[in-house]
């Protein structure tokens, strides 16, 4: 029998780094959303490479959003675990780990992983783990936040999702330069400085609640919590969507409108620069209007984007609006998910429900390439992808205003009246 200092969700010395000098919880996000954004660079690498790679190798269509989208589904199951392993052993322990733990892979296929496609799906298979940073990082910030200011802070560490415009926006150019061993070299470089600055600087919150139960019973706890399904039905389509975009706007916009493969990446990296700012602005409006109003607006705007662009329009000027405003909407409804994660999820269980939420987001990223490659091979047009989502971010919209709606009102069942 457990002692009672022992049960889920008590606090122990130490668990909050009690004999550390006080951290500001400013100085915590700021260096949780760095860890983020260079984790989430290295998740993106292969992205714009896609088109070169496909090339060299004389690669499918399918064969290449294989490739790309190797990484998102591994670091997106990831994430289960991740998270609930930084519920037990804190950001300050899982950051420099998950840091270090993905120079492997980089290394690797930038000296000698990308010679052929079954060494470049091993290679981006482990690649997955720096996709996992994201499910560190959302308990680790939560804790140092009051309730009131969680979904501005949580959005403002989202945007550490802009790694992967890093990525868009130098790979192809240091390849020019520097051959394909320089972005991932680099990439190794600061991965490596970035744990070492972890490991030195991280703090976890004095009191963080510390769960104590095996991993697979707060696992299968988590699983029965009405938040966690909500919230990983509506990120699959939010995130989800951004991180297919992501991945796969560079293939689109030079299969479907014959742009060089730098204009094609260039333009990918504006779109996740819109989506990033975004988010901490989604994180923000749930503060004052609730989660589910901003994600609603969001929703009802990529239904739009997507209608609009499945008739192939011209790219400049319509096309291009349609592709901005998704941008805006996807991070903006990014942003307030994770708001309604941090109102309905018991304070020990943020790390484990953000591990699913965070795979449900990433899984709702890995069909899409595989589907609009197969698409375009079978009918050579991308037109049926999109009405695809047209369809599916209106059902998540009608879910929100729904069910989600209902969930997230005032003595309906959060934090404080459903404890788990």
């Amino acid at each position: 029998m457990r002692p009672p200092e022992e049960t889920a969700g008590s606090t122990r010395p130490g668990a909050g780094d009690r004999t550390a000098p006080p951290a500001r919880p400013m100085l915590m996000l700021t260096l949780a959303t760095v860890g983020f954004a260079v984790n989430f660079w290295a998740w993106a690498l292969l992205s714009p490479l896609g088109p070169r790679l496909k090339e060299n190798l004389d690669l499918t269509s399918f064969e290449q959003s294989l490739l790309v989208a190797v990484p998102v589904v591994v670091g997106s199951l990831g994430r289960i675990p991740v998270g609930a392993l930084t519920d037990r052993f804190g950001g300050r322990v899982m950051f420099p780990l998950v840091s270090a733990a993905t120079i492997v892979p980089v290394l690797y296929l930038g000296l000698a992983g990308h010679s052929s496609l079954g060494a470049l799906l091993v290679g981006g298979f482990f690649l997955g783990i720096g996709g996992t940073a994201f499910a560190v990082g959302v308990p680790f910030v939560s804790a140092w936040f009051p309730p009131e200011r969680r979904g501005l802070a949580v959005g403002v560490f989202g945007a550490g999702m802009g790694g992967t415009a890093i990525s868009a926006l130098t790979t192809v150019q240091l390849v020019d330069a520097n051959g394909m061993a320089g972005p991932f070299l680099i990439t190794a470089g600061v991965l490596a400085a970035y744990a070492v600055l972890a490991a030195v600087l991280l703090r976890d919150a004095p009191g963080r609640t510390v769960p104590t139960e095996p991993l697979a019973r707060r696992l299968a706890d988590t699983v029965r919590l009405p938040v966690t399904w909500q919230a990983s039905a509506l990120y699959a389509v939010a995130f989800g969507g951004y991180v297919a975009f992501s991945v796969y706007l560079p293939t689109y916009l030079k299969t479907g409108y014959g742009l060089a493969q730098a204009d094609a990446a260039n333009r990918m990296a504006g779109f996740v620069l819109l989506a990033v700012a975004m988010r901490p602005v989604g994180g923000w409006l749930s503060d004052r209007m609730g989660p589910t109003r901003v994600l609603g607006g969001a929703l009802a705007v990529v239904v739009a984007g997507a209608a609009v662009q499945a008739a192939t329009p011209s790219l400049v000027p319509v096309g291009t609006v349609a592709f901005l405003a998704m941008a805006a909407a996807l991070g903006a409804g990014s942003g307030a998910t994770f708001a309604l994660v941090a109102l309905l999820a018991p304070a020990n269980k943020v790390g484990s429900v953000t591990g699913v939420v965070g795979a449900a987001g990433g899984l709702g990223g890995f069909v899409p390439p595989l589907l609009m490659g197969a698409v375009y091979g079978a009918y050579g047009t991308y037109a049926m992808g999109l009405v695809l989502l047209v369809l599916v971010a209106a059902a998540a919209l009608a879910f929100t205003v729904t069910r989600v709606r209902r969930a997230a009102a005032p003595g309906a069942g959060g934090r404080a009246t459903n404890p788990a």
